[in-house]
């Protein structure tokens, strides 16, 4: 009983957290799915990056649902932003995204690993 208390403890604010978001509709413009972005992609806002070697596009795109709702989990302070993924892409063993924050708009990039994915369907 004391476990299950503990643990019930433990969840609580993050579920009290996910509530307070305010998700917005996915857009329907102004990402980047199924290629590699520009640096007019870029320039509009529209993407968060560009992977060049040597002055030439080198991501490839990774296939991901563009554009989709995640958490940005910051790594060694485990702290959780919302964000809208924009650009999903991979160049080696490096596989990026480009994200717009919750709120701010902010443009922001992170390896997908610091992603946790939501979908396309606005979360509860």
């Amino acid at each position: 009983m004391r476990t299950l208390l503990l643990a019930t403890l433990a969840l609580t604010p993050t579920l009290a957290f996910a509530e307070a978001i305010a998700w917005p509709e996915l857009p329907d413009t102004c990402f980047v799915s199924g290629r590699s972005a520009t640096n007019a992609d870029v320039d509009s806002g529209c993407a968060a990056f560009l992977i060049n070697v040597k002055g030439k596009a080198a991501g490839t795109p990774i296939k991901l649902d563009i554009p989709q709702y995640a958490m940005h989990i910051k790594e060694g302070t485990g702290k959780e932003t919302p964000v809208i993924i924009i650009q999903a892409e991979e160049n080696g063993d490096i596989k990026a995204v480009g994200y717009k924050e919750l709120g701010t708009e902010q443009l922001g990039a992170a390896l997908l690993k610091e992603m946790r994915l939501l979908g396309t369907k606005k979360p509860i």
